[in-house]
């Protein structure tokens, strides 16, 4: 397992959420939400600072893929959006299967009690946390480094 703190990122059409795995690769925590700026200008900042602030090596992009395994248009939206991200930071961006995460994000949160309308807040980072989880786990069961790598883009 690589050492390093890795940054997990939940693209949503409002909120993106962001996890943070500890310096081991072991354990994901939630860390905030981003109001998704559809300019590209905002919420790319805050995301560099929260990457830089962490000292992270490594951003993983949930991949919405549909049940069957096609791309759909929110595919599309985190693909454009961890390119871009990608060009505006040092540390390699990985796209990571993300099925169902916002429906466990949300299941684990009614199961710890917490009522429908408190949730968004927190959902996108609960999600985020889940993907990031599940990127640690499969890395440490490969050996390999999840999902794919996704190549920068100029920014629009």
């Amino acid at each position: 397992m690589r050492s390093g703190v890795r940054l997990g990122v939940d693209v949503g059409k409002v909120r993106i959420g962001l996890a943070r795995s500890d310096n081991h690769g072991m354990l994901a925590t939630p860390v905030e939400t981003v109001v998704r700026d559809q300019t590209g200008v905002t919420d790319l900042a805050r995301i560099l600072a929260v990457a830089l602030e962490l000292d992270a090596v490594e951003v993983i992009v949930g991949l919405p893929l549909a049940l069957s395994g096609n791309a759909t248009a929110s595919t599309d939206d985190a693909v454009g959006f961890a390119a871009r991200l990608a060009a505006t930071l040092a540390v390699p961006v990985r796209l990571v299967d993300e099925r169902l995460s916002t429906v466990s994000a949300q299941s684990a949160l009614r199961a710890s009690g917490r009522a429908a309308k408190t949730q968004r807040p927190v959902i996108d980072q609960v999600a985020a946390t889940i993907i990031l989880q599940h990127a640690l786990n499969s890395e440490r069961s490969s050996g390999r480094p999840p999902g794919s790598p996704v190549e920068p883009t100029e920014r629009p």
